[in-house]
Order: structure tokens, then C-alpha cells, then sequence
């Protein structure tokens, strides 16, 4: 199922992929678990099972469901988008074998009139089934470190052939004062949101708008979070920073 999106930098979600594990800090309130636990009692067998309830929470059980019938759907729209891929799990998972990234990679590839938008945690899983992808132009890559605990996922992100290589930031649990931002071309940062959410400090923001100011990448600022995200807003010293990076030429095709 392809869904319209409230996130700020995409338009709408793909799901090929269903169910994830927890598999670092920035995992632990993750909103795709209640989301995945909402749908299930909805009747979305899709997302049936793969969850469990812990302290009071649905918390992934690792159980991953692949979507054959979903690899269809990019071809139906017809007027071209920002689509973030697997807003519901991880497309780099363990249990996602290299023929279906490879075919969730050949859907992406034929409907060049959209932009993907793929996020992974696993950045060494990236880095090994890289080499084994065609990397279209249209193929946004990135990586998710919510602490200098994972930098070392940068590393394997800038290895691979992607068009346009991106880090998300979010939720951000710590201060990250001096990225190497070589080869990256777009950084989203944010706070944590819900239940649980933990606090960000506004420095570990700013620190992140000035290094990417210095290294002249896209800054785009998510949200402060916290319960009340929408109250909370997105202003960062009176400004909202909503910056894209630029599309790739042709001359940059993998």
C-alpha cells in the first residue's frame, strides 16, 4: 500500500517490506511499530504479527513480511513524486533477500518520473549488496545516525553508487560536532516524537546547521518533537530550514 505522507521531506510512503527489529537507540520509540500494531487491528494482514506487546508497547518481533503485489504499484502514478521507501521497516533487513531489493530496485528504475527515498540503520548490509544493485537516478540513498555511537554508518553510505546520498538525524540522542559530510549531499535533523519522546538540545541543532552551512549541504530541519510535535514546531532561531539537495545530471547515472 502507497500512502500519502504528513513527513515534512517526502510526499508519500512504499512498504514493499513489513516488520523490522530494534536494532539501536534510536529504534526505541519508533512510531512504525504502533503504526504496524494500529493496521494489524484494522484488518491489514500485512502487517498481522509483527509486533508484541512489552511494557505496555508493540515493539517489533522480528518478524519480516515481504509485499510482492506492492512492487506494482509505482507504475500506477502516473504524475511523479517523493516517495520514501519502507517507511514501515528496513529495505537493508537480514530477512530481505538480495532478489527482492534487487526487484524493489528494478520497480524504481522503470518509473523514472518519481524520486525514492530509501533510509537503512543497516549501513553494512548497504555497503554489501551495493555493488550488486543498478543505481538509477532516481534513487535517493541514506542512513539514519542518532548519535556519534553510529557515525561509522556514514562510511558505507559514501561507498555506494547512489545519485544522491543523504543522512537522517533523527531521532537525534546526542550531540554530533564533527561529521565528516565528504560526499553527502543532503542532512535532515530532528527531535523525537511521542510517547517517550526524548529531549534534543537546540546546540546539537545548531551544530548540525552550521556544519552543513560550511560544507555547503542541504539542511532541512524536521521538528523539535517531543508529545506535541505540531506545538513544538520546526523553527530554528526564527527560521524554518526546508533546504533539498539538488537532483543529479544524467552524467552522474551509476
Amino acid at each position: 500500500m502507497a500512502t500519502a505522507s504528513s513527513i515534512e521531506w517526502t510526499e508519500a510512503t512504499w512498504n514493499p517490506v513489513a516488520g523490522c527489529t530494534v536494532i539501536s537507540p534510536g529504534c526505541t520509540n519508533c512510531y512504525a511499530m504502533r503504526m504496524a500494531r494500529r493496521l494489524e487491528a484494522m484488518g491489514q494482514q500485512k502487517y498481522a504479527g509483527t509486533t508484541r506487546m512489552s511494557g505496555g508497547r508493540p515493539k517489533w518481533n522480528g518478524v519480516v513480511r515481504l509485499d510482492e503485489d506492492s512492487l506494482k504499484l509505482p507504475a500506477t502514478w502516473r504524475t511523479g513524486r517523493m516517495i520514501f521507501v519502507n517507511s514501515m521497516s528496513d529495505l537493508f533487513h537480514d530477512q530481505v533477500p538480495l532478489e527482492f531489493v534487487r526487484r524493489v530496485f528494478e520497480a524504481m528504475t522503470a518509473t523514472p518520473q518519481h524520486t525514492y527515498q530509501i533510509l537503512t540503520k543497516r549501513a553494512e548490509r548497504l555497503e554489501e549488496l551495493a555493488p550488486e544493485l543498478d543505481w538509477p537516478n532516481n534513487v535517493w540513498m541514506g542512513v539514519s545516525v542518532e548519535s556519534a555511537d553510529y557515525l561509522h554508518r556514514i562510511g558505507p553510505l559514501r561507498r555506494t553508487k547512489a545519485a544522491i546520498k543523504f543522512l537522517s538525524l533523527e531521532p537525534l540522542l546526542g550531540p554530533l560536532d564533527a561529521m565528516n559530510l565528504e560526499m553527502i549531499d543532503w542532512v535532515i535533523a530532528g527531535g523525537e516524537s511521542g510517547p517517550g519522546a526524548r529531549l534534543v538540545d537546540p546546540n546539537w541543532i545548531r551544530s548540525i546547521r552550521d556544519q552543513c552551512k560550511s560544507a555547503k549541504v542541504a539542511f532541512h530541519f524536521k521538528q523539535w518533537g517531543g508529545v506535541n510535535k505540531k506545538k513544538a514546531g520546526r523553527l530554528l532561531d526564527g527560521e524554518t530550514w526546508s533546504e533539498f539537495p539538488r537532483k543529479p545530471l544524467e552524467s552522474r547515472a551509476a
